[in-house]
């Protein structure tokens, strides 16, 4: 088997879904190529990306010397004594009580204090992970729409429900499924997928011209419904000239009527 093609069966090699044939070559070329076991380790990487999540847990060391400097109060007064009753005007004098009250004063403004500042630290190491792994999302899932295999592009174009504001090259890629795929379930991933993004004229645009070279039915009626409900002006003159093919579906034609009158 040829070095491309076990590229090409990596992906199915790590989730188990090679026959024993298959698995076995997939198996005993990743003995001798580092480059591909280079690659089984990032695409791995990549597929957990979307289910990694890193917990930080700040230190309980402040609160512990809190406590350890309260204890440390008690063990001071004499026997018999009630950490309670030390605190009253008869068993301390007005000097005792203000350097008491001082001292408690300090270990909890240092307790806060601490922990302000150990928050703001987590806080920062939480963005940059953060930044870390949308950068790992999106390699994934760029990875994942150029993958061979449809159902791989279909799972890649998922993905982008991940980003509240993908970027402009995520975009790209999704509208390059929707025109230039040649599976119509991933053309019509695609669609579904942009169609959170319509507010972009860039999105409009492809979804126009989508329309306008599509031959797929449903792939058709689902570029229609969204152009209809954003309203866009510049569909109508393509859904007229669907109307005017001979080879556009009778159903299609019937929705096209029925679907321009509430865009104009």
């Amino acid at each position: 088997m040829k070095h491309r093609q076990i590229k090409d069966l990596l992906p199915h090699y790590i989730e188990d879904q090679l026959d024993d044939r298959e698995r076995e070559k997939v198996a005993a070329h990743l003995e001798h190529c580092p480059e591909c076991q280079k690659e089984q380790e990032e695409y791995k990487m990549l597929l957990k990306a979307f289910n990694y999540e890193k917990q930080i847990s700040p230190a309980d060391r402040i609160r512990q010397r809190f406590y350890e400097q309260i204890e440390k109060e008690k063990q001071m007064q004499p026997k018999g004594v009630s950490l309670e009753k030390s605190y009253s005007k008869k068993s301390y004098g007005l000097g005792q009580l203000i350097r008491l009250a001082a001292c408690i004063v300090l270990v909890i403004g240092g307790f806060y204090a601490g922990r302000y500042y150990q928050s703001g630290q987590s806080n920062l190491k939480i963005v940059e992970l953060q930044k870390k792994n949308e950068g790992i999302k999106q390699t994934a899932m760029l990875s994942l729409m150029e993958n061979k295999s449809a159902s791989k592009r279909i799972q890649g174009v998922s993905y982008v429900e991940e980003f509240n504001h993908p970027e402009a090259k995520i975009l790209k890629a999704l509208i390059d499924r929707m025109l230039i795929d040649e599976n119509p379930n991933v053309r019509l991933a695609a669609v579904n997928a942009l169609t959170g993004f319509t507010s972009s004229e860039t999105v409009r645009g492809a979804l126009v011209e989508a329309l306008e070279i599509e031959k797929e039915p449903v792939v058709q009626l689902a570029v229609m419904h969204t152009l209809v409900q954003i309203k866009d002006k510049d569909a109508v003159e393509v859904m007229k000239k669907l109307l005017d093919k001979e080879d556009t579906p009778d159903f299609v034609k019937e929705q096209i009527k029925s679907l321009i009158p509430t865009i104009v």
